[in-house]
């Protein structure tokens, strides 16, 4: 038989007369200390949870405990390998680490655990992570034609591809063409903007070529979709199912009520940029507010980026409008989310889709999320890898299908789903974080998955009633982002004219950053009267951007600008009810 040591060394003392049953006393009488109780070893590490979701980075597994009979002790936890990390007695999957199961139902990890008690005594074991398989992409088959999707919203694709080429045009080619004579008065300067705004369908169309990003799929934008134009889809264009006839009145946050409409807008911002080029076609310097040169040709004298204004506002006066306005929209029969379930659309059997599959796909195409959107990170949705965390090819696109070139139709990240993560990104560390993007996408596949689900049948009032809950939740989340963003770029703002306030450095001065966060700040507020749906009142629209003006104010009383961007701030957060915190660090 094997005995303890303290029962053993106790045996032994006894034996030798040295222990009485008052516990006996040394020699001068005092009396003996008894011996320290030995240390129990730890005999388990508990998990309190061993599954977890799938791609959802810094997942939290569960909360870890110990078995130990020294209810006393203390305890450290460890994990070896590198998949898992310990946060106190929390455990999670590694900085950066996003599981896929892969279509399984699950797969399975190992992780070996160890805890240590505070006398160094520990137990290891290996427990089995359980990685729940969950609906995370927008892929659907059809239930009309075997074989094939039934997802579609080329169209939309196309649109955000021609918004980018504009945008990259202005920002990246204008001014060389300019230099190199290629431009040589207004109207070539407007004929050229307009070759992305509204190609002409038989002689432009079929040769714009996809530039602005390096490794498409496809080279030219006739390859993804058939004709289409920006123009047509402008707020107040296409007019079935708007809640407001913008071309009529109803437009405000620029000019005098009822003068300007969306199209109007965009043409007089094209005008002054064609004017700006003019400029530097005749020679002629433009000084920004201290009497410095202008460099860039699309920057204003008042403190306005051209190139942000007019993708921001192109954004919002199509991609956003047509989404809230129009495919997400409940009012008007034969659109939005009022149309067909039962067989292909438009009657044509070709299609492997309904009618209302199709006006989903198209709301959710003009988001701009890659089908698989929740397998990133914020980081790496905001194309951040570059600052330190995330995966080096997921940097705002991936090529998901591996055959080494970016699909735009699936495998990128445009416009406004990527404003989401970076706005996710501003709370992270803040007591009411946001997730935006997972809001948004997880709503949108939902609701997507119960049309399918009913194919071919009609949707009852309940899943009407359901399926509006989710596009509403969706967006929601679309639009309390582009909220933050605006939010944003009034903290910017107000940063960027501090140098020319009272008590200001105006050597501290950036004129163009002042211009860029203005016009992003501007660009993105005024969309957000084109949703039926929107948080903010008429009313409080209106005097948002009373306080914002057409132009940033860069003399003068600054100081009194500044305040009015800050109340325009509070109208933002009291009628969207943001988290204080959030909105001081956006």
């Amino acid at each position: 038989m094997q005995l303890k040591k303290s029962i053993l060394a106790t045996t032994i003392a006894l034996s030798m007369g040295l222990l009485t049953a008052c516990g006996g006393s040394d020699s001068d009488g005092s009396p003996t200390p008894e011996p320290a109780p030995a240390n129990s070893t730890p005999t388990d590490v508990v998990l309190s949870d061993v599954t977890v979701d799938e791609n959802t980075a810094n997942a939290v597994v569960g909360t870890l405990s110990a078995v130990d009979a020294d209810s006393g002790d203390t305890h450290t936890f460890t994990v070896a390998g590198d998949q898992f990390v310990i946060e106190g007695n929390t455990l999670q999957l590694a900085d950066g680490l996003v599981l896929d199961a892969d279509g399984a139902e699950s797969l399975e990890l190992e992780a070996e655990l160890t805890v240590t008690d505070n006398n160094n005594a520990s137990f290891t074991k290996t427990v089995t992570i359980t990685i729940n398989d969950v609906m995370d992409r927008y892929t659907f088959d059809s239930k009309l034609i075997d074989g094939d999707s039934s997802v579609a919203y080329t169209g939309q694709t196309g649109r955000h591809v021609l918004i980018a080429e504009l945008n990259n045009y202005i920002k990246n080619q204008l001014e060389a063409d300019v230099d190199a004579g290629n431009l040589a008065d207004k109207a070539a300067v407007l004929a050229k903007l307009n070759y992305f705004y509204r190609p002409d369908k038989d002689t432009e169309y079929d040769d714009i070529a996809i530039t602005f990003i390096d490794n498409s799929k496809d080279g030219l934008l006739s390859d993804i979709t058939g004709y289409k134009s920006i123009l047509e889809k402008v707020a107040g264009n296409d007019t079935g199912g708007q809640h407001k006839d913008w071309n009529n009145g109803a437009f405000a946050g620029w000019g005098a009520t009822g003068s300007t409409t969306p199209t109007d807008l965009v043409a007089a911002l094209f005008d002054r940029l064609a004017d700006n080029a003019v400029d530097k076609i005749n020679g002629s310097v433009r000084k920004d507010v201290l009497g410095k040169d202008i460099a860039k040709v699309y920057v204003d004298e008042n403190g306005v980026d051209l190139a942000q204004l007019i993708q921001k506002f192109l954004l919002m006066s199509v991609a956003y409008s047509q989404s809230s306005d129009d495919y997400f929209g409940v009012d008007t029969d034969g659109k939005g989310l009022r149309t067909d379930n039962t067989g292909p659309a438009k009657g044509d059997a070709s299609k492997p889709y309904t009618n209302l599959e199709h006006q989903f796909d198209e709301g959710f195409g003009y988001f701009g999320a890659a089908v698989n959107y929740l397998e990133y990170s914020d980081v790496e949705i905001a194309g951040k890898v570059a600052d330190g965390n995330g995966r080096s090819d997921w940097n705002g696109s991936h090529d998901t299908d591996a055959d080494g070139k970016i699909d735009l139709r699936s495998e990128y990240n445009f416009g406004q789903s990527v404003n989401a993560a970076k706005r996710d990104l501003g709370t992270a560390d803040n007591a009411a974080a946001t997730d935006y993007t997972k809001q948004a996408m997880e709503a949108f596949i939902a609701g997507r998955k119960l049309i399918n689900d009913n194919v071919p049948q009609a949707l009852t009032d309940a899943q009407l009633e359901e399926l509006k809950g989710f596009a509403m939740t969706g967006l929601d989340a679309w639009e309390r982002a582009i909220v933050a963003t605006v939010v944003h770029y009034i903290n910017d703002v107000t940063a960027d004219l501090a140098p020319l306030a009272d008590g200001g450095d105006s050597a501290d001065f950036n004129y163009e950053n002042l211009a860029k966060h203005y016009s992003e700040m501007k660009g993105f507020a005024l969309g957000l009267q084109f949703s039926e749906y929107a948080g903010i009142t008429d009313a409080d629209f209106v005097k948002l951007h009373e306080l914002m003006g057409e132009e940033p104010v860069l003399t003068g009383d600054v100081d009194a600008y500044i305040a009015e961007l800050s109340e325009a701030r509070d109208i933002l957060e009291a009628s969207y009810e943001l988290d204080a915190d959030n909105v001081a660090n956006w």
